[in-house]
């Protein structure tokens, strides 16, 4: 166990932003899924553009690495562009 105090605070934030962070990858996991599982165009196409956003603001609070949100983005955006109308 830590015992300087500001070793102690250094666990309690870490921990704290692991939880967010966690929180927040989860949620965008699910939505990527939900939105590879589509096989309506009209709702897939309405549901990109905030996919789109959940992973740009993972990336900018480096939750992700850029590359990886731009990837999943080009990838959703090819899935979406194939779909029957």
């Amino acid at each position: 166990m830590a015992n300087h105090l500001s070793s102690k605070k250094r666990i309690r934030q870490s921990e704290k932003r692991r939880v967010h962070n966690r929180y927040y990858s989860r949620t965008t996991r699910n939505a990527v899924k939900a939105l590879r599982e589509l096989s309506d165009k009209k709702e897939a196409e309405t549901m990109l553009p905030t996919v789109a956003a959940m992973l740009d603001k993972l990336a900018k609070k480096n939750i992700i690495h850029k590359s990886k949100a731009a990837n999943l983005k080009s990838k959703l955006a090819k899935h979406v562009n194939h779909l029957e109308a």
